[in-house]
């Protein structure tokens, strides 16, 4: 996916100047979800595993209409005219995905066809209601009167039933029926809640397993909803509605704005409407109408149906059609000290690479500052975390102990506002002091600190993560864990939390790095110092991995870094819009994408200082932040800088190297836009990174194994 132009044969520096220079952010992400789109058909993937990878898309691109579409319908709407970097206006981007987004739909359900019939291979048929037995049919209708029918409502719409909301990602049927008395027409809507299933497993009857789409078993019982009515023609239609929020600065109670904001979540304007295909266009054009939508908005499939249903088909239990699993390996060091987190990290700073080995070390250490009778305080940033949290329970437990106990809460966590609002309550009734951060900058650093009273004084322990204190998405997002008892960054830490508290600006930090204070100035420092090596003649590389690369001045200052030499390696994993491999400007950048059976997350960034990329000399960061303005410009984050030596050897000879040399989950973006996926050469060992490091969780020692990537 590309909305390349013609810019191999621009002049280098008319280029550098040029919009070209840039590949657009919302086309990017299109282009990141093509590629998870790509692994539905990936036949290196187990069949259920690449359902599941389907069902990941389809709520990808429902989450892109919600905001980032909206966001552009609503710049169209006010006629904002600044463009973007690479040049286009809201309404041209507005158009340039509508196209890109619309053939991805059209790809899914393309792709949802053949894995229909690759499942039935293996005995689980998603069956249509011309494929149903008799005795099915009876046993459907029994169900559908018992179990589907009271929890759904049908209704007429006229004068005295006007049209009723409809929440953001409804679902449902649009009818045109006759009235049995009067004979006139009227329109009739039929909502399928989110709490009914997707898909109805039928009696087994010994030919496998066999099941039926909620729409379908709707649609074959709607009669019963209707009785006395003619049905002339009926069809299913999705909304989607601009889910964005946005909070004034001045707000007084955030708490109470964000509840208030979450209630118009769910109201906001239609972005886009789907209907089924077969449709008849009077139906089309009520919907249409009582949207007020433009017919652009619209998008017709065939046998519409929300594909995040296939969640639930996904997780059926045929464990020969799915990933093998793996057991995350709990790190031997504290292990060895009887589960003692303190004694580990003061014996020496470690690092644990989720989710390859447990995140439950996070926990146990939080667990045991809660317990522990020498623990003073705990500070604690929060922005995502699981429903009946650990995490929130151990902070919990700690205040009612009398600790005192801090809590960071990001109330604006998209999509987790709601749950991040009730158990900040949770902790405010168990005693936590409970603060919401900065209403202008989300506070995404991810920082605990932990101060114990111990024989030789106080004593600081802090970790810093990449990811956050989530214990589900810990399993499947790659990140770091860094455990350190380091008196300027323990220090550091607590200026930042004052900050975050009290606004307090953090004068005096010696090694913490902090967006947005610190951080876009340290980064360019370190690429300007590389440039100047290169100009002398030096080798000079930089390695870095991150989710996105967007920054406009970044980026700029990774093609003067190319143009000077500077041998640039980055891992992207989803949006990035930067052109590698451009003569004269960017000819050596080499950007890379890998997308696998784990979500690539950790944010690292490495600067060899004028050398080869040797973990011992190198500069080697952990971040919070990935390249974006928002991040580096409109959040709290945090770039750590990583000293202890063997920790620097785990990042550097083993994450890095292992990223640059995978070659069965990797993507090379090129010149144009469009990625190419990576096949080992002949000569080549075929090389997946996530599989490395699952059957190597501890790496402590094991460098040389990648040595030559």
């Amino acid at each position: 996916m590309t909305n390349d132009t013609a810019v191999s044969d621009i002049d280098p520096q008319d280029l550098a100047a040029s919009p070209e220079r840039f590949f657009n952010r919302e086309v990017s992400w299109l282009g990141f979800n093509q590629r998870v789109i790509a692994e539905a058909k990936n036949p290196r993937h187990p069949l259920l595993e690449r359902v599941k990878f389907l069902a990941i898309s389809a709520n990808n691109l429902e989450e892109f209409y919600m905001v980032r579409v909206a966001g552009l319908v609503g710049q169209v709407h006010e006629r904002v005219e600044v463009r973007s970097p690479d040049g286009l206006s809201a309404k041209g981007q507005l158009a340039a995905v509508t196209a890109l987004a619309g053939q991805l739909l059209q790809e899914q359900r393309a792709i949802w066809g053949d894995l229909k019939g690759e499942l039935a291979d293996q005995d689980i048929h998603v069956v249509q209601p011309d494929e149903l037995h008799e005795d099915e049919r009876i046993w459907l209708s029994a169900y559908f009167e018992d179990e589907i029918m009271p929890v759904l409502t049908p209704i007429s719409v006229d004068t005295s039933h006007p049209f009723p909301f409809i929440r953001n990602l409804g679902f449902g049927m649009a009818l045109r029926l006759i009235r049995p008395r009067s004979k006139k027409p009227l329109n009739g809507l039929v909502l399928l809640p989110d709490q009914l299933p997707g898909f109805v497993r039928l009696p087994d009857s010994g030919n496998g397993l066999r099941m039926i789409a909620l729409r379908d078993v709707v649609d074959c019982n709607i009669e019963q909803l209707y009785p006395s009515f003619e049905i002339v023609s009926r069809g299913y239609f999705h909304v989607i509605r601009d889910s964005d929020i946005e909070v004034a600065e001045e707000a007084e109670d955030l708490v109470r704005v964000f509840e208030t904001a979450l209630k118009r979540r769910q109201r906001g304007e239609v972005i886009h409407l789907s209907v089924d295909a077969s449709m008849s266009d009077d139906l089309r054009n009520f919907l249409l109408d009582e949207f007020e939508l433009d017919p652009s908005n619209c998008g017709a499939m065939e046998q519409l149906m929300r594909l995040t249903t296939l969640f639930q088909l996904a997780s059926v239990d045929r464990p020969d059609l799915k990933f093998e699993p793996f057991s995350a390996r709990f790190p031997e060091r504290i292990r060895d000290l009887e589960g003692d987190c303190f004694a580990a990290i003061k014996a020496k700073d470690f690092v644990v690479h989720h989710p390859f080995e447990s995140f439950d070390v996070v926990i146990q250490f939080l667990r045991q500052a809660a317990r522990d009778p020498n623990v003073l305080s705990i500070k604690q940033t929060l922005y995502r975390t699981s429903n009946n949290s650990p995490i929130v329970r151990a902070l919990c437990d700690a205040a009612e102990a009398g600790k005192s106990v801090t809590a960071l809460v990001e109330l604006k966590a998209r999509f987790d506002e709601a749950a991040n609002i009730r158990w900040s309550r949770d902790l405010e009734r168990a005693g936590v002091q409970v603060v919401y951060g900065f209403v202008e900058f989300k506070t995404h650093a991810k920082v605990s600190l932990i101060t114990r009273r111990e024989a030789d004084g106080v004593v600081s322990y802090a970790h810093f993560g990449t990811g956050n204190y989530h214990p589900a998405t810990a399993k499947i997002y790659t990140d770091l864990s860094y455990f350190t008892t380091d008196e300027q960054l323990t220090r550091d830490a607590n200026l930042l939390f004052n900050y975050m508290t009290s606004y307090v600006p953090p004068t005096g930090m010696k090694r913490l790095v902090a967006a947005p204070l610190t951080m876009r100035d340290r980064l360019l420092e370190h690429i300007d110092a590389e440039i100047t090596a290169a100009q002398a003649g030096k080798t000079s590389v930089i390695w870095a991995k991150m989710n996105s690369l967007v920054d406009p001045d970044i980026i700029d200052a990774f093609y003067r870094a190319s143009q000077a030499g500077v041998e640039i390696k980055l891992s992207v994993r989803g949006i990035c819009c930067l052109r590698p491999g451009l003569p004269g400007l960017s000819d050596t950048i080499e950007v890379r994408s890998i997308v696998g059976r784990f979500l690539e997350h950790s944010r690292i960034y490495c600067f060899s200082q004028g050398l080869p990329m040797k973990s011992a000399t190198a500069a080697v960061y952990i971040s919070s932040a990935d390249l974006m303005p928002r991040n580096l410009d409109r959040r709290v984050e945090t770039m750590v800088p990583i000293e202890n030596e063997t920790v620097k050897n785990q990042i550097v000879d083993q994450i890095m190297r292992a990223n640059f040399k995978d070659n069965l989950s990797a993507w090379v973006l090129q010149p144009s836009g469009e990625y190419k996926r990576l096949e080992p050469k002949s000569e080549e060992e075929a090389f997946s990174s996530h599989t490395y490091f699952m059957t190597n969780p501890s790496l402590s020692g094991r460098g040389s194994a990648l040595r030559r990537v």
